[in-house]
């Protein structure tokens, strides 16, 4: 029983059969502390409460050292990114662009949006692909085992994307859809559908799936009656569009690199990234900027703004009634 304690022991500090001590490594809490996950400090006590794994071993021994080149480092679970020389880039690809580097036709790509500071001795290549006439999100990145793990099915990292079609929409479409529509290439489905909003002649319809099979949303529409007008990605697996405007690139954040790491089966679109207090995205319509992202914070701001030029317009039509009403006396 002692010697089960002893193994028990070693792996919790990292030395047990699979030792993952580096003497010529970095130490573990710099590691973690240079991968965003906070202070020096902060870092040391997610090490002592076992929080931590190195290549799936619980490392509880702050003398450990590793080699971030080459270590698997996870925090409660979630893959950290340690290679600073990876790059990962969230786009909003506008309408009339091939989702591609390069053109022989000389076609509008990818690459004429990539600011070339960004493009300098780094070969960027784009994760799944847009149609030349469907807008929103699409990331680049340099990093191929990530870019696997986005595009394989077998991950099953959803995607979500928000379609105008002609309205009104019918109730149990969003059934048939979950349910599967046959199409030339086999059975499709969705993993949800919702009405966003709706409009005389017209609605916003969200849908969500983990297939990336060509045109599969617009085709899954047109097979229910509803051709798609225009169509616009809003996330993939915890990425989110936000308010990023056509044509402008930003680069992800530590956290999202290693949220989309995690990303897979049960996985919730945007679920994983932080946001304030009634900031819940909610999809608005598209217009001639393309489909934007707005909060309910926002949406309360203008009926707030609404509800005051009303009582505003109110007043004055009072004032008015009763300056109308004096000069009627005189």
């Amino acid at each position: 029983m002692s010697q089960q304690r002893d193994q028990r022991g070693q792996q919790r500090d990292g030395r047990g059969e699979h030792d993952v001590h580096d003497p010529d490594g970095v130490r573990l809490q710099k590691v973690l502390a240079g991968a965003g996950m906070g202070s020096r400090r902060a870092c040391e006590e997610l090490i002592a409460r076992g929080r931590v794994r190195v290549d799936g071993e619980v490392v509880t021994e702050l003398g450990v050292r590793v080699d971030p080149a080459t270590a698997q480092v996870e925090v409660d679970g979630m893959l950290l990114q340690l290679d600073t020389s990876k790059v990962y880039l969230a786009m909003n690809k506008p309408r009339g662009y091939l989702s591609a580097m390069s053109d022989p036709e000389g076609r509008l790509t990818l690459a004429d949006i990539l600011d070339d500071r960004t493009e300098q001795g780094v070969r960027l290549f784009h994760v799944g692909r847009l149609d030349v006439d469907t807008e929103g999100l699409i990331l680049l990145t340099n990093d191929g085992d990530l870019a696997h793990r986005l595009q394989h099915p077998s991950f099953e990292v959803p995607r979500t994307y928000v379609a105008e079609v002609h309205g009104p929409v019918e109730r149990g479409i969003g059934k048939r859809l979950r349910d599967g529509v046959e199409l030339e290439d086999g059975l499709a489905r969705a993993d949800s559908f919702r009405l966003v909003d709706s409009a005389p002649g017209k609605a916003f319809v969200e849908v969500v799936l983990h297939e990336g099979r060509k045109h599969v949303v617009r085709r899954m529409l047109e097979e229910v009656g509803y051709p798609v007008i225009r169509l616009a990605r809003t996330a993939i697996g915890p990425i989110q569009l936000g308010d990023l405007r056509p044509g402008v690139t930003r680069s992800l954040t530590r956290e999202e690199v290693s949220t989309l790491r995690s990303a897979g089966p049960g996985s919730q679109p945007g679920a994983r990234t932080p946001r304030p207090k009634g900031q819940r995205p909610v999809a608005k319509a598209p217009d001639r900027r393309g489909i934007q992202m707005v909060t309910g914070a926002a949406r309360r701001t203008a009926a707030s703004s609404k509800s005051t030029r009303a009582a505003k317009n109110a007043k004055a039509a009072k004032a008015r009634g009763g300056q109308q009403r004096r000069q009627g006396g005189r």
